[in-house]
């Protein structure tokens, strides 16, 4: 694995239909690194992690993690060749995922929705999925809310228990798909402050975001797509300053509000 990109895309091709909404992308993600994907609505971003994540299967390219193909090999003449699913759920192992929504359990405590995948899906005792339940609630800082149930804690608070489930599984490559779309602004920052600690450990992250202060500050690279298409993709400050990409800077006018400000 030493050497391997944590995750390797390969003329990467999604349509629903007849609409193609990934066309042809390549991708590299180091280990240790935190890649964010910037683009509008619609652009593929969601799409893109989604396969990455094999939540959606590509029509065309290939994936690789850690350098082992994910749910597709390819064959002796360049074919798509369908692996076994225990082989790809190896695979899939070393990814976590945190969505838009927090996806809790509603009659779980916090404890309980970070040991459950511990237990049903590790085959863990409970009580030790416990244990590591809640040193994963201790790291996004929410051992104090272990007890409490999603409808008592605040959105800001059920995005850091769905970060501590994912992390629980002990993941070596973390996927983030918008994960403040739906807080409030005062509760952003909390989430955000988990991600950048991430990131700081070393954490292999690509992340779907809007928060361009966050994808300055913390991404190793940028990678932005436009219309199913990679059109930009660099260092924060290759990308972000001037001169930059004429659609890059369309791109920050219309997120004045949302941190870009700083940039410009």
């Amino acid at each position: 694995m030493t050497g391997l990109p944590a995750i390797k895309v390969e003329k990467l091709v999604k349509r629903f239909g007849k609409t193609t909404v990934l066309n042809g992308i390549d991708l590299v993600v180091e280990r240790g690194e935190v890649t964010c994907l910037l683009g509008p609505s619609g652009s593929g971003k969601s799409t893109l992690l989604r396969c990455v994540a094999l939540l959606e299967e590509a029509n065309e390219g290939f994936i690789e993690i850690n350098g082992m193909p994910l749910g597709f090999a390819s064959g002796p003449n360049g074919e798509r060749v369908r692996l076994p699913a225990a082989e790809t759920q190896k695979v899939r192992a070393h990814i976590g995922m945190v969505f838009q929504q927090f996806n809790l359990w509603p009659h779980m405590t916090a404890l309980g929705n970070v040991a459950e995948a511990l237990v049903t899906v590790r085959g863990m005792p409970r009580k030790d999925a416990e244990e590591r339940a809640m040193a994963q609630l201790s790291k996004v800082g929410l051992s104090d809310r272990a007890g409490h149930y999603p409808s008592e804690l605040s959105g800001g608070q059920q995005q850091r228990v769905a970060i501590a489930r994912a992390l629980a599984l002990d993941p070596d490559i973390m996927l983030f798909d918008e994960p403040t779309s739906s807080l409030d602004p005062e509760l952003t920052g909390e989430v955000l402050n988990v991600m950048r600690d991430l990131a700081e450990s070393g954490m292999t992250m690509l992340v779907v975001t809007h928060e361009i202060g966050f994808a300055a500050s913390v991404g190793s690279k940028i990678v932005f797509l436009d219309q199913g298409k990679l059109i930009v993709e660099g260092k924060p400050e290759e990308v972000f300053g001037k001169p930059r990409h004429e659609r890059i800077d369309q791109f920050l006018d219309t997120y004045l509000d949302r941190g870009a400000a700083t940039l410009l």
